[in-house]
């Protein structure tokens, strides 16, 4: 074992926004049983077992989204993803003969991942829970349904109900009261560390310049947390420790050895095959065989995958990786007068979604960071070394493109914002002028989730990449005019079907804890 000079804090973010459909086989039904087979089962794997070696010291900050808790807790959408890997491995069995390697390490991999479904009872929740009590874990939350900050402050009650109700379900399902927050998209304005604080908050992570920018300037940059003037201490991205992972260009999941991510059976098997397994249109199964091979190969001349040969990559990475953070730290303690601490962020599908690998990568870091000379650290932990903390007032700024807002303000999206505005007020109206029987409460808790649900910042997300749009746009479009038939019906009496009353409190019927007085009225600045 090596001393280390510095700290590594690893911080992944784990987050879908709410795709339960009341339609079983949806696309964004694919997107959560693909993200819990590639990503959060392996990454719990991961942790379990890196956890019951004595030999390693696991630490990993984790966020968890609300929405993504809602649906990791919901039994009747769960039940339907054994059935889902079922036919996954009906269709694999139909591989081209010349990708059988690569298809009999993907069936064992499906194969690992059905015992352990079964192990844990398809409970992911406790076990997460149970690795934050043994130190390996810090679970921070998110907003409620990933709800771009800056973009709601008009209302200044929608920032707080998106804060509140996250952390109110945090403590529900996880038994504990978050302390940190991956703040949705990392976007911060000014004023919103008094937001953070109202609802139990004290630490987030921040893109660098949300620090660089800061007044005054950090005297330690990135490499150490500073305090906002509310008290919320925040951290910022060190890229020399993010670029290596995350690029597919210039780091490691673009490694020719690597499994390639766009080319999958869904593309690949005939129609017709599809069909009769009830795929009614061609999609991504979540089955890829084949390896990124050289660079700039295109989709149809990748090579069959070679899973020992990856393997023997994953360790290389992990090695190079920890050595370039090992002589970033050393550099950094020759000129801090306290211990340099590297902040790398992730969104956590990148680790066995996006980069098939990289739940393993992980385990790797894991085995070698201590003989490396990096120690690691959850943001918690980081916080509790009593070091005292420079007060800053934190930059506006975000991890998307352009550093600020542009992504979700733009041609493509910029007319949600006004809608967003427009139902928030009308909430808080509601809100302050009260209700007046059980039954008009009840329709106002609902209008509350579809508030919350219309405000997720993963469609207007969707809507400037490009993708999937139309589902994007009919998501917005549904939450926004349920929310304003249900308020009309408290308003005017509208008559609402009773029928279409109990689809929509099934079909969005997370946050069992909403409290529409969380829009009550705030007092001006």
């Amino acid at each position: 074992m090596v001393m280390a000079a510095g700290d590594l804090a690893l911080v992944l973010h784990a987050h879908l926004p709410y795709v339960r459909s009341s339609e079983p086989g949806s696309l964004e039904e694919d997107w959560y049983f693909q993200a819990l087979q590639e990503c959060y089962l392996p990454l719990l794997a991961v942790l379990e077992a890196a956890a019951a070696d004595r030999r390693q010291r696991p630490r990993l900050t984790l966020g968890l989204s609300p929405t993504l808790l809602s649906l990791l807790a919901d039994r009747p959408l769960n039940a339907r993803f054994l059935p889902w890997i079922a036919l996954r491995q009906e269709l694999l069995q139909q591989a081209p003969q010349e990708l059988g390697e690569a298809a009999t390490h993907l069936a064992s991999q499906l194969v690992a991942v059905v015992e352990q479904w079964i192990q844990i009872e398809g409970a992911l929740i406790p076990r997460f829970r149970r690795l934050q009590q043994q130190g390996v874990l810090d679970l921070i939350t998110c907003g409620a349904t990933h709800g771009y900050l800056p973009l709601l402050r008009q209302v200044p009650e929608a920032v707080r109900a998106q804060l509140v109700t996250a952390v109110r379900e945090h403590e529900r399902l996880l038994g504990e009261r978050p302390l940190g927050i991956w703040l949705p998209e990392c976007a911060y304005y000014e004023g919103l560390d008094q937001q953070l604080v109202a609802a139990g908050l004290r630490y987030s992570v921040l893109d660098a310049h949300g620090l660089l920018h800061a007044l005054p300037r950090p005297r330690y940059g990135v490499f150490a947390p500073i305090c906002s003037p509310a008290g919320v201490a925040l951290f910022g991205r060190d890229s020399s420790a993010t670029l290596p992972v995350w690029s597919a260009r210039e780091g490691y999941p673009g490694d020719g050895a690597y499994r390639e991510f766009h080319r999958d059976l869904g593309w690949d098997l005939p129609e017709a095959e599809l069909t009769s397994h009830g795929i009614r249109s061609r999609r991504p199964l979540g089955l890829k065989l084949h390896r990124v091979s050289a660079q700039g190969c295109p989709l149809d001349q990748k090579l069959p995958y070679e899973p020992e040969v990856a393997a023997e990559r994953i360790e290389q990475h992990a090695a190079a990786y920890l050595e370039g953070r090992a002589e970033e730290l050393t550099g950094l303690a020759r000129s801090m007068e306290r211990r340099p601490l590297l902040v790398a962020p992730f969104d956590a599908e990148l680790f066995g979604h996006w980069w098939f690998e990289g739940p393993q990568f992980l385990a790797a870091l894991f085995r070698q960071a201590s003989a490396a000379g990096v120690r690691l650290v959850t943001l918690r932990e980081s916080l509790a070394s009593g070091d005292p903390l420079q007060v800053c007032r934190p930059s506006p700024s975000s991890w998307g493109q352009g550093g600020y807002h542009d992504y979700w303000l733009n041609e493509t999206n910029a007319w949600v914002v006004a809608e967003w505005q427009r139902a928030s007020l009308a909430m808080v109206r509601r809100v302050q002028q009260g209700v007046g029987s059980e039954a008009q409460r009840n329709l106002l808790t609902q209008a509350g989730r579809e508030l919350l649900l219309a405000q997720s910042s993963d469609w207007s997300f969707i809507l400037r990449a490009g993708t999937t749009t139309e589902l994007a746009k009919e998501r917005i479009e549904r939450h926004l005019d349920r929310f304003w038939r249900l308020i009309d019906a408290i308003d005017n009496g509208t008559e609402l079907p009773a029928q279409w009353l109990e689809a929509i409190s099934v079909e969005d019927g997370l946050f069992p804890l909403l409290n529409a007085a969380d829009w009550a009225g705030m007092p001006s600045a």
